[in-house]
């Protein structure tokens, strides 16, 4: 019923456009016929016959082109919902959010003592984290949604597990000999990093205890 009620309003504003630029033509059209007239210049009907054909042409194409670019512009607003909407159940999840939470709370700082201490639990709390953002990272590659939309509420929880995985991530890139390994999470990493310094230069990036 949305989508139906979107396009009707997309195809009005495209025929009012297409009529208001054929009213101009024609009225401009007549203004000329009027002062050849008034000055006793020729007025060839065959002619004018003509600018008319030509200004319905160039208002239908006019009017497409609008209706095109209207389309274009629903068709991303759409996409963007969509790929907010599985951002949002990505990192808002119950299954993450617990993750990030141990992450937080109880991985050490040395990730060449803290791999072989890790318990199952913990092991599978971090694959989570990385999984979970490797998938953020594919869903805000470049050009699927503007960061301006995500960065403000995305960013925090991005940049704090970061900061705590990034030893992690580069000391199993360096031991496995795979520089490609979690690459895009690295680079996603860094990308919130760089914008938070940006836009948030006196924020500080704090652990709590008994956090929300």
């Amino acid at each position: 019923m949305n989508t139906t009620w979107s396009d009707r309003r997309t195809l009005g504003i495209a025929l009012a456009v297409t009529a208001a630029v054929f009213t101009l033509g024609m009225g401009g059209l007549c203004l000329v016929w009027l002062l050849l007239r008034l000055l006793g210049g020729p007025a060839d009907f065959w002619a004018m016959t003509e600018a008319v054909a030509t200004a319905v042409a160039a208002s239908t194409v006019f009017g497409a082109g609008v209706f095109a670019y209207l389309q274009l512009a629903e068709s991303n607003q759409s996409r963007y919902i969509a790929v907010a909407d599985r951002l949002f159940e990505e990192l808002n999840s119950p299954e993450s959010i617990a993750a990030r939470r141990w992450v937080f709370q109880n991985l050490p700082a040395d990730p060449a003592t803290g791999i072989p201490a890790l318990s199952e639990e913990g092991r599978a709390a971090v694959k989570r984290v990385l999984n979970s953002l490797d998938r953020v990272a594919f869903l805000t590659q470049a050009n699927w949604i503007p960061e301006e939309l995500i960065m403000p509420w995305m960013n925090p929880m991005v940049v704090k597990s970061w900061l705590k995985l990034k030893p992690y991530v580069e000391y199993e890139s360096r031991r496995r000999h795979e520089p490609d390994y979690y690459r895009k999470v690295r680079e996603l990493g860094e990308r919130c990093l760089a914008w938070r310094a940006e836009h948030l230069p006196e924020a500080r990036v704090t652990w709590v205890e008994n956090a929300l």
